[in-house]
């Protein structure tokens, strides 16, 4: 009897293609590939010289439609969307998958946000952008500006965490809901960093696109294990 790979380990709760390659992971990749190019280009404008001028346009459009209710609803989403937050939200969500025994999904978000925050770190250090002025008197962080951590950070977490759930999800109305979430926070934690003023948009941009790399690349190499023990199963 061929012995087969219990489904909370296979990737889904669906009987998978045999094919390396599915129509999703595909996807990704042409995405990734697309965020890469948009990542190079917008560190050469960012080593190239000054601050390009949709970056200071962009902050000030933001800057002139302030309110009090927006800035409290920014600054809750920059504290809660940030690293300091999401990594302890990884960690108890690692856990709680282990727990339930798929050590898989536990062990790919420990890897997305252990990686997001090495890379993180060696591109900041590599680019050294100076951050511009914070608004609101809001505390300017230490770190450099580019990428934007917050975005990266998000991006990988909820980005992340929506590709697991909708690989065990078979419900489209339900996968697209789970995407429509992910995106909207994502965006809401990148667009809090802008409109606080400690990052410029490409800072978030590069977050972004940063992440999309780093995510299809954990995709990629998941897809690529799983594959590995089918294949030595057969």
């Amino acid at each position: 009897m061929t012995e087969s790979i219990p489904p909370s380990e296979s990737g889904s709760g669906r009987i998978d293609s045999p094919g390396l390659l599915s129509a999703e992971l595909l996807i990704g990749l042409i995405a990734a590939a697309v965020a890469l190019l948009v990542f190079s280009w917008l560190g050469r404008e960012i080593v190239a010289g000054p601050t390009p001028a949709a970056d200071e346009f962009l902050r000030n459009a933001v800057r002139e439609r302030a309110s009090p209710g927006l800035t409290g609803l920014m600054i809750a989403a920059s504290r809660y969307g940030g690293p300091s937050w999401l990594f302890p939200a990884g960690t108890a969500l690692a856990i709680a998958f282990f727990l339930r025994g798929w050590s898989r999904g536990g062990l790919l978000i420990l890897v997305t946000m252990a990686g997001a925050g090495l890379l993180n770190t060696l591109l900041k250090q590599s680019f050294a952008r100076p951050r511009p002025a914070a608004f609101f008197d809001y505390a300017t962080p230490l770190s450099h500006s580019f990428p934007s951590g917050h975005a990266f950070f998000a991006a990988s977490f909820f980005g992340g965490l929506a590709v697991l759930l909708t690989d065990r999800i078979q419900s489209r109305a339900l996968q697209v809901a789970v995407w429509v979430v992910a995106l909207g926070l994502i965006l809401l934690v990148g667009f809090s960093r802008v409109y606080l003023g400690v990052h410029y948009p490409s800072d978030v941009l590069a977050g972004y696109s940063a992440a999309v790399v780093w995510v299809a690349a954990v995709a990629v190499g998941d897809r690529l294990v799983v594959h590995h023990r089918r294949r030595r199963l057969l």
